[in-house]
């Protein structure tokens, strides 16, 4: 049994039980919950966030992008979850590696020194800036905040992800997992530090949920792989004053059938997709702790208060400061919007 389970902070949570959404199968609905449309090309939440909000610390990026994979069935992800569609794309999410290297390519090639790559940079720079006088494209820009980004990242990203000097204390609450790069518990550390260097918008993907058959043994897997962390990354914000200013929110993109699907034995069954209700909860950031909504007898519809993801995006937002309608991008001639032309601000979950 985990040392310090979800339950232990469910004080500090907002549970909604009325959240729905549009989409039944993985990737329309992922791409709806990640972008606020089910079809490509438009900008991610975090970008979004990036866009309205700037960074805090100019030696990473606003939006940072950790990937993990569970036990369970694997369902895939991809990087137009965390594209900046139409935006600048110094605004497109950040994703970090597990590997050797937290951020690929990031590093000078072997011989190169450091001021050869900024007398490099430099000579690019002018003659991207004579590019951009000639035609004008913003993108051109753009691209030199990235090079510039990834020269400063160079030294902030090996000291934001280097775990080893975390107390024991951390590492306890965490679980030992935190220490093993890639795991869903290493990423929540990740997390904590990230924002508390200044990162905007962290996002970590934790696969392996998508179980249509071995449902007990595949769930308690991907519950033992998230439960510690997650309240952890909670516990961990609110013992260092952070968890007023920081908004935590944990669910996915769409729920599961509560009456089983498959043959309904011991270890076999499964359920389905359902997207007319299921549960998420927020933490922090200025949301009131307490349950949400409701669904009827069956856990099969809404009976009150209910939430579409584009309320859950209008009111997210409100609680990073900023207000959905007002947060605009013009287009190809229309004006955009995380939430398209719908979401109202839940006012009830706001302390």
């Amino acid at each position: 049994m985990n040392c310090f389970p979800t339950s232990k902070i469910v004080d500090d949570l907002c549970i909604i039980k009325s959240i729905h959404t549009d989409a039944i199968n993985h990737d329309p609905a992922l791409t709806f919950f990640q972008t606020g449309a089910q079809v490509g090309n438009r900008p991610s939440m975090g970008a979004w966030l990036s866009y309205g909000l700037g960074s805090e610390n100019k030696n990473l990026p606003a939006y940072c992008v950790l990937l993990s994979k569970g036990k369970g069935n694997g369902q895939g992800v991809y990087s137009k979850l965390w594209s900046n569609g139409f935006l600048d794309s110094i605004h497109q999410g950040v994703q970090f590696s597990n590997g050797e290297n937290p951020v690929l390519y990031l590093n000078d090639p072997d011989g190169m020194a450091k001021e050869e790559r900024r007398k490099m940079l430099d000579n690019l720079a002018e003659l991207n800036n004579e590019g951009f006088e000639d035609a004008g494209d913003p993108e051109i820009k753009a691209k030199i905040q990235q090079y510039e980004m990834a020269y400063r990242m160079q030294t902030a990203v090996p000291e934001v992800t280097d775990l080893s000097k975390e107390p024991e204390s951390i590492i306890k609450l965490y679980g030992p997992e935190c220490l093993v790069p890639g795991t869903y518990a290493a990423n929540c550390l990740l997390a904590r530090k990230l924002s508390e260097s200044g990162v905007r918008f962290v996002q970590i993907y934790h696969q392996g949920w998508d179980s249509h058959g071995n449902l007990p043994n595949e769930m308690k897997g991907q519950c033992k792989d998230t439960d510690q962390a997650s309240a952890a990354l909670v516990t961990d914000l609110k013992q260092r004053g952070m968890l007023d200013e920081t908004l935590v929110i944990w669910g996915g993109e769409f729920g599961r059938t509560n009456y089983s699907q498959g043959p309904l034995t011991a270890t076999s069954y499964g359920r389905d997709h359902h997207p007319r209700c299921f549960t998420m909860w927020m933490a922090g950031g200025g949301v009131k702790p307490g349950v949400y909504g409701e669904t009827d007898e069956f856990g099969y519809n809404i009976v009150s208060n209910p939430i579409h993801v584009h309320d859950f995006h209008a009111t997210a937002l409100h609680l990073m400061g900023l207000d959905h309608e007002k947060l605009v991008y013009k287009h190809l001639g229309r004006r955009y919007r995380l939430t398209d032309v719908a979401g109202k601000v839940a006012k009830d979950l706001i302390a």
